[in-house]
């Protein structure tokens, strides 16, 4: 061996590990979008990211039709209304799947008429697909970008074909315009369902993993529900999640709040995953499922906190104005009957003095069949959630590593020191982690299994404060200067 002179350092492996926290309030929402009038479409039945308003038009269009198009509410509420992100949409609405048809067909006229220039076809219209000329039979047709161009005017929720003054028909009364459409009254359940499957891939092809399943417009069929639930157990079977649901507002739905609870036991709507929201919260013009409003609000919440759900959404305030149900019946609640729909494990909203609209409610749909408390409070369910994603990220990379004790104080020391700095800032009341003989036998041991303990307290939302009055009569007669 030859010789090894001068000055050597080496470097060591730290004896403690950096802790990968878990991103918090992150949605996954599934329904349809427009995206065939989007600049840049994003592929249906996939996962599009999205962390700024004109990143999400661009992939996935914009209409103010929010009952066909729902993920447009979303997009408008959390970018528009809560300013958060990011968010990752799911379009189940495919495109490709359009067939053709023409103007006579569409509207029963000969032809589309032009006014200024510009022909209006319905908004559902596939710009790819529109097939322009200047009579019936279509022996000549129309050059797109050089006769024609197209636009989409979610304002006006049409489609426009405009006439360029470079073309030879610039000055047409009329065209006859052939054209493939979408279809989003065609979506139906099991679409949703398929759509909610996509979570699965979220980690491997955006980079993130959602903890706020939402599918507005459908979560309220006890199927979706249902599906939603079993996802937010564990993402990817690894990472906990909540599914924020929506009661029934329809014809047939829950029009009152003394319908909430049995609609709630009939669909089996009573999982510590699930949080269930009631009724619409409307906005101006515009009405929303709750569900949306409250992934904005816990986004909002949780950022304010640094990143960390220790907070409840409740009594913080909607960005609304009014209650209403699907049909746009306004809903008024009183401060009793919100105690009685918080009761329920259901959230709602009141309109109380001087503070606005605020959210109502700090249980999860468990609530009142489960009371424990890890279970029943929607920050502390959510704080067990976060603990439990952070130590998958973090310790990950332990897998498969040999079990000796460097190890185990590597993983024993990293937790505690992150835990101690979650107390520190009160985000947690408390918490450890042992290594606990009777939880590791040496079966396990010998199975490469080992079980760490960890005891944690969230702080529980303070739902009550009572204030004692008693009359002092020592008060009055001091002042009456008749003290003995």
């Amino acid at each position: 061996m030859g010789l090894n002179l001068g000055v050597h350092v080496y470097e060591k492996a730290t004896a403690v590990s950096t802790p990968v926290l878990a991103d918090v309030s992150i949605p996954f929402v599934v329904g349809a979008a427009p995206a065939h009038s989007a600049s840049d479409p994003a592929k249906a039945n996939a996962p599009v990211l999205a962390t700024s308003w004109d990143e999400a038009v661009a992939q996935l269009g914009f209409s103010y039709d929010w009952q066909k198009y729902p993920l447009c509410e979303f997009m408008y509420s959390h970018f528009k209304l809560y300013g958060c992100q990011p968010v990752v949409f799911c379009n189940v609405l495919d495109s490709s799947r359009a067939g053709m048809r023409d103007s006579a067909a569409s509207d029963g006229q000969t032809a589309v008429p032009v006014v200024e220039h510009q022909a209006s076809i319905p908004f559902d219209a596939i710009a790819a697909t529109i097939q322009v000329s200047a009579n019936a039979a279509f022996g000549t047709t129309l050059e797109l970008d050089t006769d024609y161009s197209v636009l989409y005017d979610e304002d006006a929720d049409a489609c426009l074909v405009e006439l360029l003054d470079v073309g030879e028909h610039y000055d047409a009364a009329e065209l006859y315009i052939k054209y493939g459409i979408v279809k989003p009254e065609a979506v139906a359940k099991n679409d949703i369902v398929e759509g909610l499957d996509v979570i699965g891939s979220c980690m491997s092809t955006v980079g993130l993993v959602p903890d706020l399943i939402c599918a507005p417009g459908w979560s309220h069929d006890s199927v979706v529900a249902a599906v939603m639930a079993t996802k937010a157990e564990g993402v990817n079977s690894l990472f906990p999640a909540k599914a924020l649901i929506d009661a029934d507002t329809g014809e047939n739905g829950v029009r009152k709040y003394s319908e909430l609870l049995p609609w709630k036991n009939k669909n089996n709507i009573v999982d510590d995953d699930q949080i269930l929201c009631w009724p619409m919260p409307k906005l101006g013009d515009y009405k929303f499922h709750m569900s949306t409003h409250l992934a904005g609000l816990m986004a909002q919440v949780d950022t304010a906190n640094g990143g960390v759900p220790y907070e409840s959404p409740s009594n913080k305030n909607f960005k609304m104005d009014g209650l209403c149900l699907e049909d746009g019946t306004e809903v008024t609640l009183t401060f009793e009957q919100t105690n009685i729909i918080a009761g329920y494990g259901i959230v709602t909203a009141l309109n109380f003095m001087s503070m606005g609209w605020t959210c109502r409610n700090n249980y999860t749909a468990c609530y009142p069949g489960n009371t424990d408390v890890k279970d029943q409070f929607i920050p502390v369910s959510r704080m067990f959630g976060f603990v439990a994603s952070t130590l998958i990220r973090t310790f990950w990379s332990k897998l498969d590593k040999p079990m000796n004790l460097r190890l185990l104080d590597n993983i024993q020391d990293t937790c505690n020191i992150w835990l101690n700095g979650l107390v520190s800032q009160e985000y947690l009341l408390g918490a450890r982690v042992e290594l606990q003989a009777a939880e590791n036998p040496v079966t396990s041991l010998l199975a490469g299994i080992i079980s760490f303990h960890i005891y944690l307290t969230p702080p529980v939302p303070a739902q009550e404060i009572h204030f004692m009055l008693e009359f002092d009569v020592d008060y009055l007669t001091s002042a009456l200067n008749l003290a003995a």
